[in-house]
């Protein structure tokens, strides 16, 4: 059978640009197994499926240590990514239950829910295999790599972005990665912790729209520019154009003065299952960088 990550390479989908949109995160452990669709068909109890699912702007996200090992309690952070870096707050909960007397809703204005502020970052790994098979096979390697190498990182659940597995999310950082391999995880894990990205497997900023991460990586590769805090969003327009097209126009601060980027959208021509349990064929967005510009 086809694997979509396979499918997408063969394309040349680019990596650029593609990161899921999410300024909130809450992540509760769960050793799992989560079923297809964790508000759906995990194992947690449906009240807490249901207070996670019941406020809008925050991603619900399962994780667990790579084994499946779980610590005493159930440990849950509250995430918010943010162009200031973001931050986490934490708890350890005695029951899973315990997730319903969370305050998501603060979490979901940007206001913390009252939990103990956390100062290390969180490594994501997404090895959600029931939700796509890709993220088994190429996302449990990444896992175990990581854990080999003695780095602090969980597993998770489905991040977005299957044909682009291994995926691994940095947050509070909000910058998620594809196409990880086991070999070179835990020096592209490294470098990042350290300051530097991987500008050839990042895929962008969750905080960020699409076009706009793919107009930051653009700058970043035209600058030779690595240092994770030196290049910074500005503001952004969007053009809507016929057909459901778009351009985008982004201003940037860095080291060498304000920039300003431009970045076409387009739906592509040819129809593709964009995962392996796709139901049917989407068009891919193609994201054109056609200027970039010194403003100052």
């Amino acid at each position: 059978m086809s694997r979509c990550s396979a499918a997408s390479l063969e394309r040349g989908d680019e990596l650029a640009g593609t990161a899921s949109t999410v300024r909130a995160f809450l992540l509760v452990e769960d050793p799992g197994p989560w079923g297809t669709a964790i508000l759906r068909d995990s194992r947690l109890p449906a009240d807490v499926r249901k207070a996670l699912g019941a406020v809008r702007g925050v991603r619900p996200l399962l994780i667990r240590r790579t084994g499946r090992r779980q610590t005493d309690g159930v440990r849950v952070f509250g995430v918010r990514v943010n162009a200031a870096g973001g931050w986490v707050e934490s708890a350890r909960l005695d029951s899973v239950r315990d997730v319903t007397t969370l305050d998501i809703a603060s979490l979901a204005a940007g206001r913390s829910m009252g939990l103990t502020p956390y100062d290390d970052p969180l490594v994501l790994v997404c090895t959600h295999g029931r939700h796509d098979a890709c993220c088994a096979e190429l996302g449990r390697p990444v896992a175990l790599a990581l854990a080999a190498a003695g780095i602090d990182s969980w597993e998770c659940s489905h991040v977005g972005g299957d044909r682009f597995a291994g995926n691994v999310l940095v947050l509070p950082d909000g910058v998620s990665y594809g196409r990880v391999e086991p070999e070179s995880a835990a020096a592209l894990v490294r470098a990042h912790l350290t300051g530097h990205l991987d500008l050839d497997l990042m895929r962008g900023r969750s905080n960020l729209p699409m076009s706009v991460q793919t107009a930051e990586i653009a700058l970043r590769r035209e600058l030779g520019e690595t240092r994770a805090g030196l290049v910074r969003h500005l503001a952004h327009d969007h053009t809507d154009l016929p057909g459901g097209d778009y351009v985008v126009t982004t201003r940037f601060s860095t080291p060498d003065g304000e920039f300003s980027v431009r970045v076409e959208t387009t739906h592509g021509p040819d129809q593709a299952l964009l995962t392996c349990q796709a139901g049917q064929a989407s068009r891919v967005l193609r994201h054109r960088v056609a200027l970039i510009s010194l403003t100052e």
